[in-house]
This record gives structure tokens, sequence and C-alpha cells, in this order.
């Protein structure tokens, strides 16, 4: 959905009035990152072109080549001197100038090549020593009881913050060392280009040197801001990496023995056959439409999409999942919640996507986040999102994970049905 939205860059002013202003904030700037993308690979097109055709020009030229001279105000050819015009560096100074910018740069390359591989080592070395403590811990201290879950989790978060203090002052470290040797090969690229200079100093190459110097120096400029912004979110990334890594092992751990694929459709066929035989028994092949455009469309796609997923019913059982609502409206939801506490939270079937919405109870009122489910997984619409191979994942993990920093909602307490039968029978009929 996300990808459409960004690919069109168009969004249904209904579905952009089910997100809350923090949603929107962030699917306008990704909007705008599209656009700023889009124009530079216009652009780029548009030099290749103009380079294109500058080359076919000169070589349509080539057979009658002349030169024209520039005329000063007397009308004689003009003429500068470089190093002797008013305000001009000597040459000498000039050509120093060149070539300790030309050494500078192949230091920084040189210590840029030699500071990735110190990163991939350090990272490379606390990653496996978290991973023989998180083993450490699940072999000897975790278990199921929640006092023990709480304190190996404490025990956890203390080790990670230890392990990540080291990993920075190990960083700081070989990005000193880095910058040390970046300094003295500098100073020896210097003396080596000096000495080479003076051995060409009369050299016809001189022009061509000046603009491979230029281009050299544009590309290293370009190459440095995307090293920064690489570096940027390789660390935002393995924050979430850890955290994610540290929720999957809870997971594993304590979910008691998960279900395959084959195991699921035979637990689906013999306890829920009542709940599944509309989709085993369909024989037409189902096409989806590119939004829902009415409530059959979605009781059908739900009926033949999620139910084998089984999206709405709790863990390892065929219950229906206490915070599962059906096809129901924005005020229907906040209704529910009304006279609820902070954290009360329902998951209803949406009509605007092919997905769902949380609606969730806050101290000064509600918020709801759209679910996108149109894919293999589910995130929440226009936030960078976690992905989850089921809904009750995403439900399970957003218990103990904040959904926004902004916000800190926290997934407390389900709100259940209010209706008899309830609101999601059509779904399972």
């Amino acid at each position: 959905m996300l990808q459409q939205i960004l690919r069109d860059m168009y969004i249904d002013p209904e579905l952009l009035a089910e997100l809350n202003e923090e949603q929107k904030q962030i699917l306008f700037y990704k909007m705008r990152e599209e656009q700023l993308r889009r124009w530079k690979e216009r652009e780029e097109r548009a030099q290749m072109e103009e380079a294109v055709l500058r080359k076919t020009a000169r070589r349509k030229q080539s057979n009658g080549k002349h030169v024209q001279w520039l005329r000063g105000k007397d009308g004689e050819v003009w003429v500068w001197v470089m190093g002797e015009a008013p305000g001009d560096k000597p040459y000498e100074q000039i050509s120093e100038e060149l070539i300790a910018e030309r050494a500078r740069q192949q230091a920084q390359k040189e210590a840029e090549e030699l500071w990735r591989q110190k990163e991939a080592e350090i990272t490379k070395k606390f990653r496996d020593a978290m991973a023989q403590e998180k083993a450490r811990i699940v072999a000897e201290k975790w278990k199921i009881e929640i006092e023990d879950r709480k304190a190996a989790k404490l025990e956890e978060e203390k080790i990670q913050e230890e392990l990540k203090k080291r990993e920075e002052e190990e960083r700081q470290k070989g990005e000193e060392q880095i910058r040390q040797q970046e300094e003295i090969r500098a100073k020896e690229l210097y003396l080596s280009l000096k000495q080479a200079q003076q051995h060409s100093q009369h050299s016809d190459d001189d022009q061509e040197w000046e603009e491979q110097l230029r281009r050299s120096k544009a590309a290293d400029e370009e190459r440095s801001h995307k090293a920064r912004r690489a570096r940027d979110e390789y660390r935002r990334q393995s924050l979430r990496a850890i955290q994610k890594g540290r929720v999957a092992g809870l997971s594993n751990l304590f979910q008691g023995t998960s279900l395959n694929n084959d195991q699921e459709i035979k637990m689906n066929n013999n306890s829920a056959r009542p709940l599944l035989s509309l989709s085993a028994v369909s024989s037409n092949i189902w096409e989806r439409p590119s939004r829902p455009f009415s409530r059959d469309v979605i009781i059908r796609w739900f009926k033949e999409e999620q139910i084998p997923r089984r999206a709405g019913f709790e863990r390892s059982t065929n219950r229906i999942a206490q915070w599962f609502h059906g096809i129901i409206s924005r005020q229907e939801a906040e209704e529910l919640l009304m006279n609820r506490s902070e954290g009360t939270f329902l998951v209803r079937v949406s009509e605007k996507i092919w997905g769902y919405a949380l609606s969730y109870r806050q101290q000064s009122g509600f918020k709801h986040f759209l679910v996108d489910a149109s894919g293999d997984f589910y995130s929440f619409l226009g936030v960078d999102p976690n992905r989850h191979a089921t809904l009750t994942d995403l439900i399970d993990f957003h218990k103990e994970e904040i959904i926004t920093s902004s916000g800190g909602e926290l997934l407390l307490e389900p709100c259940g049905q209010q209706k008899n039968p309830p609101d999601y029978s059509s779904l399972f009929e």
C-alpha cells in the first residue's frame, strides 16, 4: 500500500483521514523524499543527454575545426597570465594548494576504507558477543514464570547496555586511530605528489589534470555524503535490529511449540472446520481489486486470504481474540473505548485499505493506526515499519514495545464485544 502511494504520489482523502497526525507527517516526509529522488534522476538523465548531444556536435564539426580568439575592449586578443593578474595567487601557491588537496583526498579515501574494515570487525565482534550472551541466558536462567521472565529481561537489557557502551568506546578508539593514520598518509602523499609535480611542471597535461582534479573532488564529496547517510542509517537499523532480535528470542522461548504450515492446515481442517469451510470450498479464482469498494468484497478477502493466515485468532488456539472486531466504523470503535482506561485497544477490519485499523484509548482521546495487510506481512502504514508474520504477532509485540516514540502507546487491555451476536460474525459465517 505504501509503495503504491509513493508510486502514484497520491493518497485518497478518505484514506488520509484514517491516519493520525504522526502517520500523516511521516507519510508526507516519505513522499517528499520520493519527489527529490525523482528530481535527481531527471537532472542526471538531462545531464547525460546534454553530454551526448555535445559529443555528437563535436563529431559533426570535426572536419571544420577552427579557433576564435576572445578579444578585449581594445579589440586586441585578450590574454591572461595566471598568477600575474591583479588579485591572482602566485602560480606556485596554486600548485601547492592543488597538491595538498589531492593528497588530503587520497588519504581520506584510504582512511575511509580502513575504517570500513575496522567497523566491520567491531560490529562482528559485538554481534557475536551479544549472541553468545543471549544463548547463555536462555540456557541457564530464563523460566516460564513471569517473575523469572522479568528478571531475565532486565539482565539482558543491562548486558546490552554494557556491550553497546564497550562497542562505542572501541569505535571511538578506532576512529581516532584512523584519523591519525589519515593525517600521516596525507603528508606522505603530499610529498610524493610534490616531487612528481616538480618533475612534470612543464607538462602539457596541466589543464587535463585540473579537470580530473575537479571531477575527483566532486566525486569524493558525493561519496562522503553517501557514506555519512549510510552510517546514520546503519546505526538506526542496528538499534531496531537489537530490539527486534530480543523480542523474537522471547517469542520463540515462551510461545510453546509452534505449528508448521502442514500442522496448521491440519489443525484448521480438523478443529475449525465450521469457520474455514467457506474458504476451503470456494473454487472461484480470487482477483483482489486495488482497494476495497464494498462490504461483500471485504468479507470475501477476509475469508479467502486472512482466515488461512489465522488473522483475529488467539495464538495456538481456535478462539477469536478478545481485541478482534469486525467491519465497524471509527465512531463505533470510539464509542466502545469511550469509558475505558488509557491503553485499552481494539482491532477492526478496515473499509479503506486491505488491512485493519487499530483504535487506541489515550488519556486525552483516541488514536487510530492503519495496519497494512496487502502483502505477506502486517505492519503499520505510514510509520517506519516492523514487519510481522501474523496479526497476533504485531499485537503481542506492541504489548511490550511502544508504537510511536512521541506517543508512547502500549497495548495494555483489549476491548471485547458488547453485542450478541458479535460484530465479526459475518466474517466467519
